[in-house]
């Protein structure tokens, strides 16, 4: 498959995709689903009125599927409304359509519970409210076996309120905010506009992770941090997403995997099949600055990913570039953790600046290691003030006080298609004078001016072979 053919089977299709049947599911590990029936649903659960003797029947166990108009429609605020109906303990929660939005103040999820949005629905902020730096639309805190499913459906926010008094700044109000979680299932909603991230995955108070997270065809796009952020996760799957338009406060990645503590966890996180375009930091980062050797060891992997910037989307106002590498991994200290950081059949196309950028990354400890990846048309944004290498693949230490001793890379049959008379791959210290180290595999190089590295001085255990290859 050309690179070409390669690029055009990644659509943003997750729109489009069909509802699923009504289950929930008692258990979510690695994208392996066991449904549990719910009990028999009648016509009475599609008719959008309210119905207080339906309400009663939930409320005392007769019912284990709900409708929440039975509890009322209300046109100005449905919170109580959705939240009596997320509080009656039924088994499933319909959110239907009515024609407008649900409008709403901040909601809170509960565990063995499948919330169902019809094709349609849009749950909206309602306006001046959120005041809290972390008010989020939806919040799951410490409870397990949850399914949010919403082909078809919206959540949005009103981000660009929140960048405006009476609202004091803060990156934190999410669209939906997993925490401390095990056994949750969001499939086919679209999360947009929030005054922080999508979609946020952390610890909570009595879990230091969130364990068991299955996200699956979702889009998030146009959200003021990230498109998603993993805090905290063990057994994560981010499958057949698009992530698009993150613009606000840094680090407005598409995703970005950062650790808040050392006793955090970032173990079998698995994000797949998926897209990363036009996010103004970025498209994927791992950053693990606050991992240390007694952290458990890391297993992050990125699977047939593609990462983009349209070509109108490559320069901002005032003429500063809109976005930075398509692929980051940094802050893997002397002090870091173990373990893999992996990207398999990954492809970035037109980022900003550099296709990929390794920087800080020990050479001690965690390897890093791409598979199968490309990297085509690099810097299309031109001269910047983010590195003074302008290459494809950008080895680099910017902080010796993180380690002096960087590498531990791993290319393992990638490419770089580039234009431009330069390095295909570039070591670069920014302080001081240390050697890159452990550089390994094979890189073919497309590139009209020919095939090189540039590693500094003095490199050591240095295998890595790059191969000219011309039309």
């Amino acid at each position: 498959m050309t690179r070409r053919s390669l690029l055009l089977r990644w659509l943003p299709l997750a729109m489009f995709l069909p509802p699923r049947s009504h289950h929930i599911f008692s258990s979510v590990s690695n994208g392996q689903l066991g449904p549990v029936k719910t009990g028999g649903a009648d016509d009475l659960l599609y008719w959008n009125q309210p119905n207080p003797q339906a309400v009663r029947e939930v409320l005392s166990g007769k019912r284990m599927a709900a409708n929440a108009a039975w509890w009322g429609f209300n046109a100005e605020d449905s919170t109580a409304t959705l939240q009596a109906a997320l509080d009656s303990q039924a088994k499933t929660v319909i959110i239907p359509f009515v024609g407008e939005p649900w409008i709403v103040r901040p909601l809170k999820l509960r565990s063995n519970q499948e919330v169902l949005f019809e094709p349609g629905v849009l749950v909206l902020a309602k306006k001046g409210e959120f005041l809290g730096a972390g008010d989020s639309l939806f919040t799951a805190e410490d409870i397990s076996n949850l399914v949010l499913r919403g082909y078809g459906a919206t959540l949005r926010m009103r981000k660009r309120d929140y960048e405006h008094p009476p609202y004091k700044k803060a990156e934190w109000r999410m669209g939906i905010a997993i925490r401390g979680c095990k056994n949750v299932l969001i499939e086919g909603l679209r999360s947009e506009s929030s005054g922080g991230d999508g979609f946020y995955v952390d610890g909570g108070g009595s879990r230091l992770w969130s364990e068991d997270i299955v996200i699956r065809h979702c889009v998030s796009h146009d959200n003021y941090r990230q498109g998603i952020s993993v805090i905290s996760a063990v057994n994560l799957l981010v499958d057949d997403c698009v992530f698009s338009n993150t613009s606000g406060t840094a680090p407005e990645s598409g995703i970005d995997i950062e650790p808040d503590s050392p006793d955090q966890k970032l173990v079998n996180c698995v994000i797949r099949n998926s897209l990363f375009e036009n996010n103004r930091g970025n498209q994927m980062s791992v950053y693990l600055r606050q991992f240390s050797k007694q952290t458990a060891p890391v297993s992050i992997r990125f699977e047939n990913c593609l990462a983009r910037m349209t070509p109108s989307s490559t320069i901002g106002l005032g003429g500063q570039s809109n976005g930075y590498a398509a692929m980051a991994i940094g802050a893997v200290k002397d002090d870091g953790p173990q373990g893999l950081i992996e990207f398999r059949n990954c492809t970035s196309e037109n980022s900003c600046k550099e296709g990929v950028r390794i920087y800080d990354k020990s050479a001690r400890n965690a390897l890093v290691r791409f598979v199968n990846c490309s990297w085509a048309d690099a810097w299309m944004a031109g001269a910047g003030d983010h590195s003074a290498l302008q290459v494809p693949v950008l080895v680099q230490l910017r902080r010796p006080a993180l380690t002096q001793d960087y590498g531990g890379i791993d290319f393992v049959n990638c490419h770089v298609y580039d234009t431009v008379n330069r390095p295909a791959v570039a070591a670069d210290v920014q302080k001081g004078t240390y050697s890159v180290r452990d550089l390994r595999g094979k890189i073919a190089v497309k590139n009209p001016f020919g095939a090189r590295v540039s590693l500094g001085p003095n490199p050591i255990d240095i295998s890595l072979k790059v191969i000219d290859v011309q039309p």
